[in-house]
């Protein structure tokens, strides 16, 4: 597949934004490598790796199977194609589960010393949220103190991590047809940890040897993350840092500022950047910094923890995942604050190219090279100040003769949790319901997920997201693909003109941009609850209703591990970038095809965003004519082309 697939033509790019091509044009100039380099480095990677077909379970291999038949076709154990893709399926969506699920167990964790009164650093900010979902999962509400409702909360929901419960709290919210379905599966899911342990344990050698059975459990085990870790992650979230309403940000490198001192929030996890920014905010600190020369403090966000404060509190964004060595490049960053996940060990290298401190700061993710400052959440105050102390004090050795910031920012909005979607329908899902049954607006699909330097930076999220927008087909998005839209000035209310006259008018009438921002990759649970919402609404299972998933630029595990539970859910999801399962061919046909008959959801594979987007339109219409709706034929989505190649929308 090229790195800059364009319907069959080349952008001669890596990326479609301005910002990143100069940055990494400089980079080059300055012999400074990033991503692009080293896959480059990389090529050609392992074509065994590619389909799925090594296996490294065990000490008797590695393994691999000929994919032509012309060498071995079985590993020294036995195992054949479909057992190893299986198996490596399997362990990546486990990877993927415990990644988005570990993240909620911090904040649980956490959640609880608050309740208890263990740390000061954080608060019920949400109070009302606190009690609605207490009396969701049965933790009595009724004429009790914040403190001994959340206290409780926090004990219910850490009961979801392991087998304690007989399925998990959030359960519930999902229409009873899809639950009879995944009871009749044998996939309810129990607990994350259960899960996950049982995946590894089944993917052991000589344990489970029938790739259905495999592939089976690695649903259970996505589903785990999706209705459990994930969603308490974002549950949690909500009543500790606030539920997002909208907010009007800004978004690319020309977020930057070449006077103040900048930090750079990079990661996923709230816990820390909450209490970041505060810190940034305190007066000795500012006094520091204006002694140093500087106007001020400038938090800016990366990748998810960037979308976290972004949801709730309008901070800006520099970018996604492949603009983490970028920022660097531009000189003007004090500071990179790390916690986990999605982090290259390169930023470290990069960082000694310049001034920038990179301060890494959870004892589960260190980056050799980098600062560590422990983080400690019951002295959250405390070591945030510590560590924006040490991200001033490195503004006198900024460069300014290096400073690049090479555009001016574009605005976009954010802050679409379910229940502000909810409140600008007036509280219920009704309208929106409405809208789709008049054929105003056509269905939903959410496009999630990463980038990936295999493919041009972020053209597939938003051509892809250009044409179904053009088609009356409202889009949800998180984490990346969100910070991709944004650039594109694709989220504002303004953007509606973009969109077919349908849509158009929906969003006029309620102010918001046909694309919504639904927060961080943790928060594809909201999706998930938002289409559930609507599926009770209708009396119907999920699987019965016009929605599709897309992951058009996709890398991480945890990507895989969200496709698996969105798949499992009832909603057909689409993918951008090839998974490695194509050497055997029967696990391809049962995730590709199978599986419809089994969850009513399958996956599919398609890089082309214009192919892609006719993809989609199709399976929405008949999911319309199924409702009994009007029906569309998709015969073509108008232009089948860009308006303009590898064009951006920034300043």
């Amino acid at each position: 597949m090229s790195t800059t697939y364009d319907g069959g033509r080349q952008l001669g790019r890596l990326t479609i934004h301005d910002d990143a091509q100069q940055m990494i044009d400089r980079a080059r100039e300055e012999g400074i490598e990033t991503v692009w380099d080293r896959l480059h480095a990389q090529e050609p990677q392992c074509g065994y790796c590619q389909l799925g077909l090594s296996c490294r379970n065990c000490a008797m291999g590695p393994c691999r199977v000929d994919p032509f038949g012309e060498g071995p076709q079985r590993g020294v154990c036995g195992a054949d194609a479909d057992v190893i893709v299986a198996r490596n399926l399997g362990r990546t969506i486990a990877a993927g589960a415990s990644s988005h699920s570990d993240h909620g167990r911090d904040i649980l964790e956490v959640f609880g010393e608050m309740a208890r009164g263990e740390t000061s650093s954080y608060r019920v900010t949400d109070e009302a949220k606190l009690r609605r979902i207490a009396d969701e999962v049965g933790v009595a509400t009724e004429g009790r103190d914040t403190k001994d409702v959340a206290i409780d909360l926090a004990d219910e929901l850490m009961a979801n991590y392991g087998s304690a419960k007989g399925s998990l709290s959030f359960v519930g919210r999902l229409p009873q047809l899809r639950r009879e379905k995944w009871a009749g599966l044998g996939i309810t899911p129990r607990g994350i940890d259960r899960e996950n342990v049982e995946m590894m344990h089944r993917t052991h050698m000589g344990v489970d040897n029938d790739y259905v059975n495999l592939l089976l459990h690695g649903l259970r085990t996505a589903l785990a993350d999706g209705w459990g870790g994930s969603m308490i992650a974002t549950e949690l979230s909500d009543i500790m840092f606030g539920t997002p309403s909208p907010v009007t940000s800004e978004v690319n490198l020309g977020v930057l500022s070449t006077d103040q001192v900048n930090i750079a929030m990079h990661g996923h996890n709230p816990l820390l950047s909450d209490v970041i920014l505060a810190a940034a905010q305190d007066p000795e600190l500012l006094e520091l910094a204006r002694s140093f020369g500087a106007t001020g403090i400038n938090i800016v966000g990366l990748c998810c923890t960037g979308n976290e404060l972004l949801m709730r509190k309008g901070v800006h964004m520099a970018g996604n995942h492949l603009m983490q060595e970028l920022v660097l490049v531009t000189g003007a960053l004090e500071a990179m604050v790390v916690d986990y996940q999605c982090i290259m060990p390169s930023v470290v290298d990069v960082a000694k190219c310049y001034h920038t401190q990179v301060i890494s700061t959870s004892d589960k993710a260190k980056f050799p090279g980098a600062t560590h400052v422990s983080f400690d959440p019951r002295r959250g105050a405390e070591i945030a100040r510590e560590i924006v102390r040490i991200a001033v004090e490195a503004y006198p050795n900024r460069n300014h003769d290096r400073v690049r910031i090479p555009v001016a920012p574009v605005k976009m909005m954010g802050g679409f949790s379910v229940e502000a979607i909810l409140g600008a329908l007036g509280g219920t899902p009704q309208p929106l319901i409405d809208a789709i049954v008049a054929g105003s607006i056509r269905g939903a699909v959410a496009v999630v997920g990463c980038n990936n330097p295999k493919l041009a930076q972020d053209f597939e999220h938003i051509e892809l997201t250009r044409k179904l927008i053009e088609n009356d087909i409202l889009v949800l998005v998180t984490g990346c693909a969100a910070v991709a839209n944004g650039k594109a000035g694709q989220m504002m209310p303004d953007s509606a003109d973009l969109a077919g006259p349908g849509l158009r008018a929906v969003c006029r009438s309620l102010g918001i941009p046909p694309v919504l921002h639904m927060g961080s990759c943790v928060d594809n649970s909201r999706i998930m609850q938002l289409a559930a919402a609507l599926a009770n609404a209708l009396g119907v299972d999920i699987d019965s209703l016009p929605l599709a998933g897309a992951a058009p630029e996709w890398y991480s595990e945890k990507a895989v591990a969200i496709g698996a539970y969105v798949v499992a859910s009832g909603i057909t999801t689409v993918l951008g970038v090839q998974p490695p399962i194509f050497g055997s061919a029967n696990v391809v046909s049962l995730l590709a095809g199978g599986l419809d008959d089994v969850v009513g959801a399958k996956f599919a594979v398609e890089p082309d965003p214009y192919k892609a987007a006719l993809l989609i339109r199709g399976h929405i219409e008949s999911k319309r004519q199924g409702l009994g709706l009007t029906f569309i034929a998709p015969a073509d989505i108008r232009d089948a082309e860009p308006a303009v190649a590898g064009a951006s929308s920034q300043g």
